[in-house]
C-alpha cells in the first residue's frame, strides 16, 4: 500500500526523490515530549469502532489534548480499500469491506494478524511523510529480526517483502518474494493515523479475495507459513521493544484511556 495524506507533497517540475533514499533509523519526539501510549486491545475489534476512536484521538491529539498513541489489536475478517483502492481487485466479496480513508488500495485484516494503528504528532518530530513511512518499515524489519526473518524495502512498494528462493522465479526471472506486513497511513493536521498489519499467523486463504494493496505477481507469507510460530504476546512484546528503539519511550495505557 502506499501512504496517503494532505499535508505534503512534491515541488511541481521536480520528480520525487528515490523512496529509498527516505531511509531514517530514529523517529523520535522533541526533548520533554510524554511517552507514547501503548494499548492492547484484548478479543477482536469492530472496523468501525476502530475507525471511529482512531478519528476522535487524531483530533484530540492535534488539539494538544491527548497523547500519542499505539493501539495493538486484532479485526474479525474483513476487507478494507484504500483511496486507490480498484474495483477490479476486489475478486469475492467473502468478507465485509469497509471504506477506510487511508492510503493503498485493497487488504484484508483478521485473526492471527498484528494490526497497529500509530498515532504520532509529526509536529514534534518530523514533518516528512515520507521519513515516516520509512520509519514505519525500519521497525518491521527490526522486529522480524528478531525471530531471523530478513524483511526489506522495494522502491515501489510500500511494506516489507520476504524473499522466497525455495520457489520458482518470477516471469521475470526475479526471486519470488511475499509481503508479509503492509503499511497504509493517514495523516490530518500533521498528526498520523492506520499504520501497519503484520501477519503472525492469519489465515493466508483469506487473502484471496482481493489483490492485495494491487500488487499482482506476488505472494503474501506470516510468520507461521515461514516456519515460526510464535504468540500474538510475544509479537507484541518485541513490537514494543523496536518500537522504542526508532521512535522513543512508551506507556503502558490506564485501563479505559
Amino acid at each position: 500500500m502506499t501512504a496517503s495524506h494532505s499535508s505534503h507533497s512534491q515541488d511541481r517540475g521536480h520528480p520525487p526523490a528515490p523512496r529509498l533514499d527516505a531511509a531514517t533509523d530514529t523517529f523520535f519526539a522533541a526533548p520533554g515530549s510524554p511517552p507514547v501510549e501503548w494499548h492492547v486491545l484484548e478479543g477482536l475489534t469492530a472496523y468501525p469502532d476502530a475507525l471511529a476512536a482512531m478519528e476522535a484521538r487524531v483530533g484530540a491529539i492535534a488539539d494538544g489534548v491527548a497523547r500519542e498513541a499505539v493501539v495493538l489489536l486484532e479485526h474479525p475478517p474483513l476487507y478494507t480499500a484504500g483511496t486507490g483502492a480498484r474495483d477490479g481487485d476486489l475478486l469475492d466479496r467473502r468478507f465485509p469491506v469497509f471504506a477506510a480513508g487511508r492510503g493503498g488500495q485493497y487488504t484484508y485484516h483478521g485473526p492471527g494478524q498484528r494490526v497497529a494503528y500509530v498515532l504520532l504528532d509529526l509536529k514534534r518530530r518530523r514533518q516528512d511523510v515520507r521519513a515516516f513511512v520509512a520509519a514505519l518499515e525500519a521497525w518491521i524489519i527490526a522486529t522480524l529480526a528478531e525471530f531471523h526473518v530478513a524483511g526489506e524495502r522495494r522502491e515501489d512498494r510500500v511494506g516489507v517483502w520476504v524473499r522466497r528462493p525455495e520457489r520458482s522465479p518470477t516471469p521475470d526471472g526475479a526471486t519470488a518474494e511475499d509481503k508479509i506486513a503492509a503499511i497504509g497511513i493517514r495523516v490530518r493536521r500533521w498528526v498520523t493515523f492506520h499504520g501497519i498489519s503484520l501477519n503472525v499467523d492469519p489465515d493466508l486463504s483469506h487473502f484471496s479475495g482481493i489483490v492485495p494493496c494491487g500488487i499482482r505477481g506476488h505472494g503474501v507469507t506470516s510468520l507461521a507459513d515461514l516456519g515460526i510460530l510464535v504468540s500474538l504476546p510475544e509479537a507484541d512484546s518485541l513490537l514494543r521493544k523496536n518500537f522504542e528503539a526508532v521512535f522513543g519511550e512508551t506507556a503502558v495505557a490506564a485501563p479505559g484511556a
